[in-house]
């Protein structure tokens, strides 16, 4: 398996139930391997620390050219949640492209008529609760949203 940081590791999963391996494997692609892991726990916490703004920084610098390329709603909700709920945005959206759209049978058309649900979601703590779903659920978790608040002025917000 290939890990966040680029390393292939096997993993012995046997003693895991099968029911519980994929999302695990799922899980483990988003870590880094041990070996870079543990390298990045036992440097000096500065240096982790300016690690991680960087990487957020590069993150958020992508969601915010992406949700303006694509005109995408700005999110609301307290100042702390909003850089983050834009780049959960940007990452299911991006994850959804890919699994209906490049490796699915969707076509521009589908794509457009999802892209329009998805702006209607403002709400960031709603994008940051789905950061952990799979791109091809994002059609199921729109018309859920939609459904679960029909009757109410704007459901998304």
């Amino acid at each position: 398996m290939e890990h966040a940081c680029s390393h292939r590791v096997d993993h012995d999963l046997s003693h895991r139930p099968a029911d519980k391996r994929a999302g695990f494997v799922r899980w483990l692609a988003s870590k880094d391997c041990t070996d870079c892991w543990k390298a990045a726990r036992d440097s000096d916490t500065e240096s982790r620390a300016q690690w991680l703004a960087a990487r957020r920084a590069e993150e958020q610098e992508a969601a915010s050219a992406w949700a303006k390329r694509f005109d995408m709603p700005a999110l609301e909700g307290p100042d702390k949640a909003l850089h983050w709920g834009e780049r959960s945005r940007h990452q299911l959206m991006t994850a959804a492209h890919t699994a209906l759209v490049v490796e699915g049978a969707w076509d521009e058309a589908d794509w457009a008529e999802l892209e329009e649900k998805a702006r209607a979601i403002t709400r960031a703590g709603w994008w940051i609760d789905q950061r952990d779903s799979e791109g091809a659920d994002l059609v199921e978790l729109l018309d859920a949203a939609g459904e679960a608040d029909r009757g109410t002025e704007n459901p998304f917000r």
